[in-house]
């Protein structure tokens, strides 16, 4: 039946004069992604109105309502009956069809909601509304009207084409991306940093990702499940340029020369440097991380305060809040949990202290950090050097 799709957004709406440029940026979005949908598609868009139009005879509908529904900016998508003004009668007939179609014989209470951009039609809003409502009453016995409540909201736009929808299936909100500039982001095998990538992305940031890999502690396994779950971060924000640095020899150098206590904190201010480095390189505003306020050593709020002291960008962490099941959750509904818990460890996992500092001092990691002055600017050269690029899409 449904060869027309509406979609409806939401912040977008409030943009004022700018909304054109937030509404082409989100058929961008919508184009992309329709690509992974069985079928051609055309999109148009009309006095506040995104529609996507089937333009192939062979389409497959669950996977362009799963492509739509992966695009930030969509509020809900809206199967349409889409059809011509033929006259009041042939509207009613064929909204006693739509509803027979996608109701049957159960038993539901409606109402009729009516607009009419159109204004040579005619009836008024309230007029259409209510000849339907009576068309429908009349047709099937086993429904009835309830304004206030009701199971089903009919919706018929009088427009060029006539709209006649009632199903409204949730899309993930935000904005499109590419609206609101670039950031990097730091990418572990993790559960947490898939899914900060992914609500970074939610507000419509373009993001590349950093991978530090640590052969041979870490095998090209966990390499393929950093790539693997860029991919399904990709599925939201579109194409991303993964970073993948080898980080053994720095790794090595800290843990030689530093107390072992602080090697997580001093290893994370070196990677933060890293991806600083390649983020000014991309023209990324921001750094994001999966961190949460104490879920681990290097998560405490002395910890983020001496990380963050290395950096000249604002490091955005939007888990700062969660707890862990709220995170395991958000990375269950996106689809990246049963890779991130794929047994292959990154190089954080591999050098972490058995007893690390949790309170760490600034003063004392710098100091600490003078120890690596012989070698470290030229391994950390060397790393950036060697960086392997790997185009997600």
């Amino acid at each position: 039946m449904y060869r027309a799709f509406l979609i409806k957004y939401g912040e977008i709406g409030t943009k004022g004069n700018n909304r054109y440029l937030f509404e082409d940026a989100l058929i961008r979005q919508i184009k992309y992604a329709l690509k992974g949908a069985e079928g051609k598609f055309e999109l148009s868009k009309e006095q506040g109105r995104i529609y996507v139009t089937v333009a192939s005879d062979n389409y497959d509908y669950d996977s362009t309502v799963a492509a739509l529904k992966r695009v930030f900016g969509v509020l809900w998508i809206c199967p349409m009956l889409q059809i011509e003004d033929n006259g009041f009668d042939d509207l009613a007939e064929q909204t006693i069809e739509y509803i027979k179609d996608i109701y049957g014989d159960k038993h539901f209470t409606f109402k009729v909601k009516a607009r009419r951009a159109r204004k040579n039609y005619p009836l008024d809003s309230m007029g259409i509304a209510a000849a339907i409502g009576e068309k429908l009453l009349e047709a099937n016995p086993n429904v009835t009207v309830d304004v206030h409540d009701p199971e089903v909201e009919l919706n018929i736009e009088i427009r060029e084409h006539i709209n006649i929808y009632s199903e409204f299936i949730p899309g993930p909100g935000g904005m499109p991306v590419g609206t609101n500039g670039k950031a990097t982001l730091l990418l572990s095998g993790g559960i947490d940093s898939p899914v900060a990538g992914y609500m970074i992305a939610k507000r419509g940031v373009t993001i590349d990702a950093v991978y530090f890999h640590a052969p041979p502690y870490t095998s090209e396994r966990a390499k393929q499940k950093v790539v693997d779950l860029a991919k399904l971060v990709a599925r939201y924000s579109g194409p991303i340029r993964l970073h993948v640095v080898n980080f053994t020899d720095i790794q090595l150098y800290i843990y030689d020369a530093c107390p072992h206590d602080e090697l997580t904190i001093i290893m994370r201010r070196y990677m933060m440097r890293i991806a600083e480095h390649f983020a000014a390189e991309e023209g990324s505003l921001g750094l994001i991380t999966g961190e949460s306020i104490g879920q681990v050593a290097s998560q405490t709020m002395h910890s983020l305060a001496v990380t963050n002291e290395v950096c000249k960008l604002p490091v955005l962490r939007p888990l700062i809040g969660m707890d862990k099941q709220e995170i395991i959750d958000r990375s269950i509904e996106i689809g990246t949990y049963e890779t991130s818990i794929l047994p292959f460890e990154d190089c954080c996992t591999i050098f972490v202290a058995k007893h690390p500092v949790t309170k760490p001092n600034l003063s004392v990691i710098k100091k600490s950090e003078h120890h690596l002055d012989e070698k470290i600017d030229e391994m950390m050269k060397q790393a950036i050097e060697t960086t392997e690029i790997i185009e997600i899409s």
